[in-house]
């Protein structure tokens, strides 16, 4: 995005069509092998960093030229200071809400690390919400908006105006132990809603709870070539092994067609672009020439009503610099790389099959605005891909091609790292996992097999992977 100081940017379409082109005529030439399993610190190629502090997901990736590097530090602040209400003297930062999640990107990804549920009723949740859908009943991945409530729950709104109500969540507890007698918890969350202010909900509503993801290596992944996804795909499960990843074409509002999503927890946003105005929209209700309608349903007159920051309430070269910031936060690089204990690990995870769906090493392509994110050789640990997970992570609720029970596989960088940036272990999409074995022990579906061996390792084995897990 060096040519982010020479635009207009309008309209935004023509430059998400030329980016769209771009990666059509890359993935249309780049030819990629298997996962060839290389082991290396440098988990961001040449873009990896040595940072171990607090601070270690919110650093800019290394090769930045002069004008990225200058960006990148303006969308750091609009990413991390709140908007406010519309009218306001700040018009660049005004328009927040009416409905809202939060009032910054930094509050659902403080320090751009991961979210967690609230840890007792009452707490505000911090980079925690629920998306909510309805079936549609011809098409069995479709799903629509709950009438009164929309796509997300909002439990924030502005002062003259009535929130949608009080997010409640509780768990319930299953035991188990592992096949040496060690004994084991895990907790099932239960989403609920009480003191609704627009009606009840509809009866087959889903809800699903989400927290945020640390935001590190968005832009590799975004370059990684679509042909390699493809070619790691086998919905059929071709080969026999039990594991059947396939992609989830989703729709992109740019160039108004169909093609690979890679973000968020369903994969279901093709790039970063159009996740970022989403969040926007959907999260701090902040409109931009991507979802330009305020984020109020039918029934909410007041919401309809009230005034706005702007139309859009972000402009494009505001939203495209915010962009910039998230696709070149750097990569932390893999610590203890040669603690014997770390080695054993990585290779009690590859002889689970962990690595079937958690791929490696992949090559980057060209990416179409930053040349430093461009051939890299990186280790995420994900194949972007979909994969059912069974009933246990199930949200019963489809999302594009995504059904109920299949979730993306997430990238495996960083996971080490959460404690020291965010001050939790919560993992999983909704958070519910308290630690790194809880997470796996929740694995079912295609990664049944896995889990099932995972509980028949020895304390050491078991101690082992996790060690290295959290050398990621």
């Amino acid at each position: 995005m060096r040519f982010l100081n020479t635009l207009p940017l309008r309209p935004l379409l023509a430059f998400g069509a030329a980016i769209g082109l771009a990666f059509a005529l890359l993935f249309a030439s780049v030819a990629q092998t298997q996962d060839t399993r290389t082991r290396s610190p440098l988990l961001g190629g040449q873009t990896t960093i040595f940072n171990t502090t607090p601070n270690a997901f919110a650093q800019p990736a290394p090769g930045l030229q002069r004008m990225e590097e200058l960006f990148f530090f303006v969308g750091n602040s609009f990413f991390n200071q709140n908007w406010v209400t519309a009218p306001a003297s700040t018009t660049a930062r005004d328009g927040l809400g009416p409905m809202f999640n939060a009032r910054s990107c930094a509050s659902c990804h403080f320090k751009d690390g991961r979210g967690r549920p609230p840890e007792f009723d009452g707490e505000s949740p911090t980079g925690f919400l629920v998306r909510l859908s309805l079936r549609e009943r011809d098409l069995h991945f479709a799903n629509l908006p709950e009438p009164n409530y929309g796509g997300q729950f909002q439990d924030s709104a502005l002062e003259e105006i009535s929130e949608e109500g009080d997010l409640k969540l509780r768990y319930s507890y299953i035991q188990g132990e592992f096949a040496d007698g060690a004994p084991y918890e895990l907790r099932q969350p239960i989403v609920s809603f009480e003191n609704l202010n627009y009606g009840e909900m509809h009866p087959e509503v889903f809800a699903s709870a989400r927290v945020g993801s640390q935001l590190i290596g968005l832009g590799l992944l975004e370059a990684i070539p679509e042909a390699r996804l493809l070619e790691l795909a086998d919905p059929n499960d071709a080969d026999g092994d039990g594991i059947s990843g396939r992609p989830n074409y989703v729709h992109d509002k740019l160039t108004n067609r169909q093609i690979v999503g890679r973000f968020g927890w369903k994969a279901n946003q093709p790039t970063i672009l159009q996740q970022t105005a989403t969040a926007f929209h959907s999260d701090l209700g902040i409109t931009s020439s991507i979802l330009p309608e305020q984020n109020c349903s039918p029934v909410q007159e007041a919401c309809r009503a009230a005034i706005h920051g702007g139309e859009p309430e972000i402009e494009d070269d505001d939203l495209l610099k915010v962009v910039l910031y998230l696709s070149s936060l750097a990569v932390p690089a893999q610590r203890n790389f040669d603690d014997e204990k770390v080695e054993s690990g990585e290779r009690v995870f590859n002889e689970l099959h962990c690595n079937a769906c958690h791929v490696n090493t992949h090559e980057t392509g060209i990416h179409p605005s930053i040349s430093a994110l461009s051939y890299q050789t990186i280790h995420p640990f994900t194949d972007l891909l979909l994969h059912d997970m069974g009933e246990g992570l199930a949200d019963n609720r489809p999302d594009f091609q995504a059904s109920g029970q299949e979730w993306r596989t997430p990238p495996l960088w960083g996971i080490g790292m959460i404690e020291t940036v965010n001050r939790h272990s919560y993992f999983l999409h909704d958070g519910r996992a308290r630690n790194l074995t809880e997470a796996i022990l929740w694995h079912g579906g295609e990664a049944e097999q896995s889990r099932n061996a995972f509980t028949e390792l020895s304390a050491s084995d078991r101690e082992m992977l996790i060690a290295f897990l959290e050398s990621l």
